[in-house]
């Protein structure tokens, strides 16, 4: 089991700053769809050239042109990229063949797709390294949380890592550890926290323990 540390609400000086406090306490390091809209790719790369040992995912949420996408994270450093559940079948084969030939990975973000169990075991099919159950920010102010997803996902899934993101704290980590994902992502349990470096330390304890 991994943490990965999602940077949403950061611009790049505060991102290297950020991950210069946790670097030794989290598996991969995540640049979120906020700051690449942001600053563009350009933050994978200051990341990875700040950062050259951390594995640095670009959260791009690939919709179309997905070969062309994956090959421009890649080109910026990055080594795993996220396509959405809802786009074409053809555009994450695209993403998954790219990857291949990048020799990187790509990570499958499930969030609003509406038959996740039909829909997890189609693309478990294609060759996607990660598939990530996700409720996301605006749906997570309306209580939501994405335990019972991560429940189902991985009944599903028979080839792929299965990820899990979406307001876990430490408080609500031992119920996700319990189903036993491969990947953790955490943003603000770790970044909206007093000392980070502590916060990061006790989540990668509990994770390794699991």
């Amino acid at each position: 089991m991994k943490l990965q540390l999602a940077l949403d609400l950061v611009g790049i000086p505060g991102a290297i700053e950020v991950v210069k406090q946790v670097e030794q306490y989290v598996d991969i390091v995540e640049i979120g769809t906020p700051i690449i809209i942001n600053e563009g790719l350009h933050a994978v790369k200051a990341l990875k050239e700040a950062f050259p040992n951390v594995t640095v995912l670009a959260d791009l949420k690939i919709m179309d042109a997905a070969g062309y996408e994956v090959m421009k994270a890649a080109e910026a450093g990055a080594d795993i990229v996220t396509i959405l559940g809802v786009a074409e079948d053809a555009s994450i084969q695209g993403a998954v063949a790219e990857a291949k030939k990048q020799g990187k990975q790509i990570l499958v973000d499930m969030i609003a797709v509406k038959n996740l169990a039909e829909r997890t075991a189609q693309i478990d099919a294609f060759g996607v390294d990660y598939i990530c159950v996700h409720t996301g920010y605006d749906l997570q102010a309306e209580g939501q949380n994405s335990f019972e997803d991560l429940r189902t996902i991985k009944s599903v899934v028979k080839n792929a890592k299965v990820a899990v993101a979406g307001g876990i704290k430490l408080a609500t980590l031992p119920e996700v550890i319990a189903v036993k994902p491969d990947l953790v992502i955490v943003g603000g349990g770790i970044t909206g926290q007093a000392d980070l470096a502590a916060a990061a330390a006790e989540m990668q304890k509990l994770i390794k323990q699991g």
